[in-house]
C-alpha cells in the first residue's frame, strides 16, 4: 500500500472551496432547494438553532471529508489530479449519490431536490479530488 502523507495546505484549500461552493450553490438554488424540503427561510430562522452553528458543522464535516478523500486517493494509487477527481467521482457515487437516493426514494421526494442536494457534493468532491490529487506534500528532508 502507499504510504498516506497528508499535504494540509492542499486540505485546507480544499475544504475552503467545497465550503464556499456551498455558499454559492445554495444562494443559487435557495428557492427550488427550499421547495423541496417543503419549509420557508422564515420557518429555518425559527427553528431556534443559532445562526452559526450550521456553518460550524459544515466546515468541520467539510475538513474531515477533505482529510479522508486525500487518504482514499492516496492509498489506492498514485497521486494525480485526474486520478483525484476520478477517485472522488466514484466515492461519491458509492456513497452520496447511493444513500441520498434510496432516502429519497422512501420519502417520495422528487428528483430536483436530489439534484441539487447530491450535485453539490458531486462538484465539490469532484473540485476536492482535482486539488488533493494534484498538489502533492513536498518530500521530507533526510
Amino acid at each position: 500500500m502507499p504510504t498516506v502523507r497528508h499535504n494540509p495546505a492542499a486540505i485546507a484549500v480544499a475544504t475552503l472551496i467545497y465550503f464556499f461552493l456551498g455558499a454559492a450553490w445554495f444562494t443559487m438554488f435557495m428557492n427550488p432547494w427550499l421547495a423541496g424540503i417543503g419549509r420557508t427561510m422564515a420557518e429555518l430562522k425559527a427553528s431556534g438553532a443559532p445562526p452559526w452553528l450550521g456553518y460550524v458543522v459544515a466546515l468541520v464535516m467539510t475538513a474531515i471529508l477533505a482529510i479522508a478523500l486525500s487518504w482514499v486517493i492516496q492509498a489506492t494509487g498514485p497521486q494525480t489530479a485526474a486520478r483525484g477527481a476520478t477517485i472522488a467521482a466514484a466515492v461519491w457515487f458509492g456513497f452520496v449519490f447511493t444513500t441520498w437516493a434510496t432516502e429519497y426514494a422512501f420519502e417520495a421526494r422528487g428528483i430536483p431536490i436530489l439534484a441539487i442536494n447530491t450535485g453539490y457534493p458531486l462538484v465539490g468532491m469532484l473540485l476536492m479530488g482535482l486539488v488533493l490529487g494534484g498538489w502533492k506534500a513536498k518530500p521530507r528532508a533526510a
